[in-house]
């Protein structure tokens, strides 16, 4: 590995695209989202709708500053311009921590669906084994990531496609053996919102966290022959990503199906399906999840290395983590993030509803965090810009008030998590552990002194060229 070399720059907008896409649809959609039924009902369509638009909103915020600046490290470095060294040291630690809990969550979700399958081998050996696939993979070349991803996320937007084509089929009376359902499962079982407009503002907090992964792009886009465009394009599509994928398969889902039916709980993709008298309605399932499984582990692999390098880059992280290998990968960073990521898998074995669990809570508020350095860091930035705002590639709507609307709602949403018992816990540790990094960080560059950020690779020769 040598510290003179560049990433590849082999990532194509077809990469980008599905990369895009990959990082807003989740298994937690497909898994997840019938306990937010569940609890809210057909006013889960309102929870998903506000939590889609904050969403958009950040994206749009950190597409305005990623198509400036087109940075592998993405809000992090955004966050040292504006608010400080220490802010992104701190979000960066924060952000990578993230994903790689995240690599423990699905590796073991993967496992166990591998371990259905095939119950002859353990469900560890098969966590093991999707650990060293995808290490491989982000290991291979940048443009081995794009492929993966592109292929399987692919899959995922074809299974909702076909889904949602069925779904309005069945809705409009059109399907043999399905009776077209008009609007009483969404006004007859208790009315919209059968437990209140609470039930609704406590399912925000629950489904919000599913579109956590849609930044993805942003970092990926560094890695792209045509960065500021790859940026311009996933930040724009984000608006009809959510709609059709997110809003437009669940109301699929209480259209057809009563929310408080057995089946919709335990998986309403697969109570819909088997509605549609498709017959091995779960094994289907099973295959679109594990799919989804294997898109996380790798996005969340590929993000975690990348951010990791980005650290080094800055001085905030082991030099040795932003040695590129001869294919323009990160490789030290890559299996920095194995090694945690196995540990946490490891974890869950051996003791799943206490260490592993610590870990998972102390991740759970991040993605909140993330949320509010970046409209914060769009906020201070574009002030920094005054008149030359006007020649930006792509603007936030309706600066600065969106921006101060974006903050209040993520503000409010931290503050729900304190009130609802079931996401206390979670923010606590959330919260403790990023008061450790940022107390880290602050007294790391007291000390050293309020210096720029200064990386030592992809200097200001390659950002001129990246965004140009």
């Amino acid at each position: 590995m040598h510290a003179d070399q560049q990433l590849s720059k082999s990532l194509k907008p077809r990469h980008l695209s599905m990369i895009a896409i990959a990082g807003v649809i989740g298994a937690g959609l497909f898994v997840g989202s019938g306990a937010a039924i569940q609890q809210a009902g057909p006013g889960i369509l309102v929870a998903y709708l506000a939590a889609g638009l904050v969403v958009i909103l950040v994206m749009r915020m950190l597409g305005e500053m990623a198509a400036a600046n087109p940075e592998t490290g993405s809000f992090s470095t955004y966050a040292d311009k504006a608010l400080g060294r220490w802010a992104g040291f701190s979000i960066g630690w924060l952000y990578a921590w993230f994903w790689i809990i995240v690599l423990g969550i699905e590796a073991t979700a993967g496992a166990a669906i591998m371990h259905r399958w095939v119950p002859g081998v353990d469900q560890w050996i098969w966590a093991l084994v999707l650990m060293v696939l995808l290490t491989l993979t982000n290991l291979g070349s940048v443009k081995s990531y794009g492929e993966f991803e592109f292929w399987f996320a692919s899959i995922k937007v074809a299974a909702i496609v076909i889904f949602l084509l069925a779904g309005i089929v069945a809705i409009l009376g059109f399907m043999p053996g399905v009776s077209a359902p008009g609007v009483a499962n969404l006004l007859d079982q208790g009315g919209f919102m059968p437990n209140g407009p609470g039930a609704v503002l406590a399912g925000i907090l629950v489904v919000v966290f599913s579109f956590f992964g849609a930044e993805i792009a942003t970092i990926a886009a560094g890695e792209s022959e045509n960065p500021v465009d790859a940026v311009k394009k996933a930040v724009k599509s984000t608006v009809w990503r959510i709609l059709i994928f997110y809003i437009g398969s669940i109301a699929i889902v209480v259209t057809l199906l009563p929310w408080n039916d057995a089946s919709v709980a335990k998986s309403p993709y697969v109570a819909v399906i088997e509605l549609y008298g498709i017959p091995g309605a779960g094994t289907i399932m099973d295959i679109v999840v594990l799919t989804s499984v294997l898109s996380c582990l790798n996005s969340g692999l590929y993000t975690a290395s990348r951010m990791l390098f980005s650290l080094s880059q800055r001085g905030d992280a082991p030099r040795a983590w932003m040695k590129i290998s001869k294919r323009g990968v990160p490789a030290a960073a890559v299996l920095a993030s194995t090694v945690v990521g196995f540990l946490t898998v490891g974890a869950n074995y051996i003791a799943p509803d206490t260490v592993f669990l610590f870990l998972v809570n102390t991740s759970g508020a991040i993605a909140l965090f993330v949320w509010l350095v970046i409209a914060t860091s769009q906020l201070i930035l574009r002030k920094r810009m005054g008149a030359a705002a006007k020649d930006l590639e792509l603007k936030m709507w309706l600066f600065p008030y969106l921006t101060w609307v974006t903050i209040g709602a993520i503000v409010a949403l931290i503050i729900g998590m304190v009130v609802i018992e079931s996401t206390r816990e979670s923010l606590f540790l959330s919260l403790a552990l990023a008061a450790i990094v940022v107390g880290i960080g602050v007294l790391r560059y007291r000390r050293k002194g309020a210096t720029p950020s200064t990386p030592v690779l992809g200097g200001e020769a390659e950002r001129t060229k990246i965004g140009s």
